[in-house]
């Protein structure tokens, strides 16, 4: 479970790298001022089912106070922001333990 948890959160790591070098490269060819893309304006480029399905399906497995003020605030966040986020939670999630040191007297 470790290991799974490492890979995952390597995995959105390289997600954040390469939304935050698109958001540099759009920030470069518009005149230099930054860009930071929400999350939720890509995903809503990316795949607008999906989005929808995901919001019926919050929606009808918990409160929806969970989806519009809680996971909205969220996906405004700039892409590179909330994968770097997880990303680094898992990681830190899935270090190995270090050996606890006992000294029985």
């Amino acid at each position: 479970m470790l290991l799974l948890s490492r890979i995952l959160g390597v995995w959105l790591l390289l997600l954040a790298m390469v939304s935050a070098v698109i958001d540099a490269t759009k920030s470069l060819g518009g005149g230099g001022t930054w860009v930071a893309t929400p999350m939720l304006d890509e995903w809503t480029a990316l795949a607008p089912e999906s989005l929808a399905a995901s919001k019926a399906a919050v929606e009808a497995y918990t409160t929806p106070y969970v989806w519009d003020p809680v996971l909205t605030t969220i996906m405004h966040a700039p892409t590179w922001v909330v994968f770097g986020v997880l990303g680094i939670g898992l990681c830190w999630l899935g270090q190995k333990r270090k050996p606890a040191e006992l000294y029985i007297n």
